[in-house]
């Protein structure tokens, strides 16, 4: 699999075997299935944009491509070029070069060149194509173009159920209770909550306890009493 040179690594766990899909199940057929239709999924934080395209990538082994449009970065439009001649090719945070004319371009021309080479793309933003201020009007036609899919937040069974995949990677059991638990008393978003499954998972491994509710909740006020404070003098 081709990655950037710029310390991006792809997540070993993001897999479409590892995504809990709740409603979002047409979503993974469509980009399960290998047809080139240029495909853009959005998504708010956390939805599982990230996830999805790396599992593309994963799925199409060597002759696939991730490449985040991050601003942080500090990639210029030309480092896409290549890239149109990868068999699959899926951009992340396109909305993040949203309004720079330069990557606009870059974009219009990859589009159009992979269109030609029957590469497919699998774009990734935070909004619909449609819903971005983008300054090339070429550019503009060419997402919209796109078979646009949202992510759709998971409900509580789906929470539980993607818990239980993430514990299941790092060799966890995670009862549905427990699961019931962290959502209880936790944010219920899925980056909140992974997060802390990765504290818990580390703090069993010290105590060599099993994720049981007595474990977790005294394990929980551990870490809040091990939180920097935020008071100033």
């Amino acid at each position: 699999m081709k990655q950037l040179p710029l310390g991006v690594r792809l997540r070993a766990d993001a897999t479409f075997e590892s995504f809990a899909p709740g409603s979002n199940t047409e979503i993974v057929s469509a980009l399960r299935n290998p047809s080139t239709v240029p495909i853009w999924v959005w998504g708010g934080p956390g939805s599982g944009k990230t996830h999805l395209l790396q599992a593309v990538c994963a799925a199409a082994g060597d002759e696939a491509a991730y490449f985040p449009l991050d601003r942080d970065l500090g990639l210029p439009p030309e480092a896409l070029l290549g890239f149109e001649r990868c068999r699959v090719l899926c951009l992340d945070d396109v909305g993040a070069v949203a309004g720079d004319r330069d990557w606009e371009q870059a974009l219009f021309h990859l589009f159009n060149e992979s269109a030609e080479l029957r590469t497919r793309l699998v774009f990734a933003a935070d909004a619909a194509p449609r819903q971005f201020d983008w300054s090339l009007e070429d550019w503009r036609s060419r997402a919209a173009a796109c078979v646009v899919y949202q992510i759709r937040d998971l409900d509580d069974a789906g929470r539980v159920e993607a818990l239980r995949l993430r514990a299941g990677q790092r060799g966890l059991d995670l009862p549905v209770e427990t699961s019931e638990y962290l959502l209880r008393r936790m944010p219920r978003d899925l980056t909140s909550l992974y997060l802390v499954l990765d504290q818990l998972d580390e703090a069993s491994l010290i105590a060599q306890r099993r994720l049981t509710i007595p474990f977790i909740r005294d394990a929980l006020e551990t870490l809040a009493k091990t939180k920097p404070s935020c008071k100033t003098s």
